[in-house]
């Protein structure tokens, strides 16, 4: 092997350590740590954070790439060494820009911020909030600030998430997406309106019937756990230590489709290749392709009929008073019902995009300063009005419900409208290959997917970059169309919608 390729990994692999302590530490902090441990924690997270970037942008490592530029140039462009020079050198020419003073006030600002957010959120106070997010929009302009080889300065912060995409391109499509999903919940109308059937559903045998369910997809006791948490994720120290969170309402089995949702996040980094261990490429490519795996196990699995064919009966006998006179058919179209909701988390297919528009756009309005953190709960308030025609009656339901911000990820949000939209990419390429899947579903089996993205998607961990994915995977670059016709002929096959919601047009990308 050569000798600055193994020197490079080795450093590499100490930087990775110290991540995933850290990453480990912030697990701890949402699902285990004692309230009081806020402050220590954050400075605990502070060290860790600039210890790791500042070994990372050490010059040492920049000339340990630098001589390594022939190495990468005789290797396969999808080699494990090529990728691995390839992507460090990305990552290391943007984070050699920012001060480590800097990082460590991110991070301490962040750790500092989620213990405010969840009083404030229990409270429904944004006021007790607020001085955090200005916090970490005035962190995050010094952190653009650091660049200026971007088209817009939201470019900088997507780029941290998505690699590579631009502003520009996710707006156009964003606006492909309000273009038909407008028109497509007013067509359902209160035809898609639903609750579940009233009842109460104990929380353990929620837990029990979940864990049915992700055993069969694939959730492994001797690598996995699940934990409860305030606002569901999903966290891997390493390939066999995945951690994934819900949680439960006793009026309700929203929990379950969170618990598939983060199964689907935890399957990508499960499994990724072994080789990568320890090293940058050990983790999903990025943010989108991450969400297009939770959204597909949470959607295009578990809301489909062949899913509830195999699964419905289970769970009628684990709740047989509040499920025993529902029928399957009612059931399929409660759990895809549209209906113009207050809480992102909780959305359905066809409104789901809209919260996160809002959220793109509200996060520009703040970076820019054409919005002050003051006015942003009415700003929220009349963005949801707008979008989906319901009325914010509180800051917990309204602007306080995702961590997001607390945590510092502005650029967070656009991921998940795009994971949906290259979930279906995937999938149509998904039914090609695997021409009996639905059978296998109501069969409770889920192997052959598992498999399939294992191969074409997973194992490649962060070697390519999303449009790189892509045309692997489907042989095309991002575009919206797939998601749109998948959500029409859905909700066209469950409410008999008069044809489409309006005509098809090219790829956004």
């Amino acid at each position: 092997m050569n000798t600055s390729y193994r020197e490079l990994k080795e450093r590499l692999a100490e930087i990775v350590d110290l991540e995933k302590t850290a990453e480990l530490l912030r697990w701890d902090q949402q699902v285990k740590m004692p309230p009081g441990g806020s402050a220590a924690r954050a400075e605990r997270l502070a060290t860790l954070g600039r210890i790791a970037h500042e070994r990372f942008v050490d010059p040492g490592i920049g000339r340990l790439l630098d001589g390594l530029e022939s190495f990468e140039e005789s290797r396969p462009y999808d080699s494990v060494e090529a990728s691995l020079v390839r992507v460090t050198r990305r990552d290391w020419r943007k984070a050699r820009r920012v001060p480590s003073d800097l990082l460590v006030e991110l991070t301490r600002a962040a750790a500092l911020a989620y213990p405010a957010w969840v009083e404030a959120r229990q409270r429904s106070d944004f006021s007790l909030f607020l001085p955090h997010v200005e916090r970490q929009f005035e962190l995050r302009r010094r952190y653009v600030d650091c660049f200026d080889d971007f088209d817009e300065p939201y470019d900088v912060l997507l780029d941290d998430f998505e690699p590579e995409m631009r502003t520009a391109q996710v707006r156009r499509v964003f606006e492909r997406l309000k273009a038909e999903q407008i028109p497509l919940v007013e067509a359902v109308g209160e035809r898609g309106h639903a609750d579940h059937p009233p009842g109460h559903y104990p929380v353990e045998r929620q837990r029990r019937f979940e864990r049915d369910v992700v055993d069969r997809f694939g959730f492994d006791p001797e690598a996995w756990r699940c934990d409860e948490t305030v606002h569901p994720f999903e966290s891997a120290p390493s390939r066999n230590d995945i951690r994934i969170t819900t949680r439960h309402f006793e009026d309700s089995l929203d929990g379950l489709f969170a618990a598939m949702h983060e199964f689907g996040h935890g399957l990508y980094e499960h499994q990724v290749a072994p080789e990568l261990e320890r090293t940058p490429l050990c983790r999903g490519a990025s943010l989108g392709l991450h969400e297009s795996q939770s959204r597909m196990w949470e959607n295009l699995v578990g809301r489909s009929r062949p899913f509830w064919r195999f699964f419905w009966p289970r769970l009628k006998e684990t709740f047989p008073q509040a499920l025993g006179d529902v029928e399957t058919d009612d059931w399929f179209h409660l759990v895809n019902r549209v209906q113009p909701s207050l809480i992102r988390v909780e959305a359905d297919e066809v409104t789901y995009n809209l919260h996160i528009i809002l959220r793109f756009e509200l996060e520009q309005d703040l970076l820019s300063g054409h919005l002050k953190p003051t006015d942003l709960p009415e700003a929220w308030n009349a963005r949801m009005e707008e979008y989906l025609g319901v009325e914010v009656p509180d800051d917990r339901r309204g602007v306080l419900q995702d961590v997001h911000w607390a945590g510092g990820h502005i650029g967070y949000f656009p991921t998940y409208a795009l994971g949906n939209v290259i979930a279906a990419q995937i999938w149509e390429r998904v039914q090609e290959d695997l021409p009996d899947l639905e059978s296998e579903f109501e069969q409770g089996e889920f192997g052959s997917l598992r498999a399939w993205l294992g191969e074409n998607l997973h194992k490649h961990g962060r070697k390519f970059t999303t449009a790189e994915t892509l045309e692997r995977v489907v042989g095309a670059p991002l575009d919206p169309e797939p998601y749109l016709r998948y959500l029409r002929d859905k909700m066209e096959s469950a409410y008999a919608l008069p044809g489409s919601a309006g005509p098809s047009e090219s790829s956004a990308g």
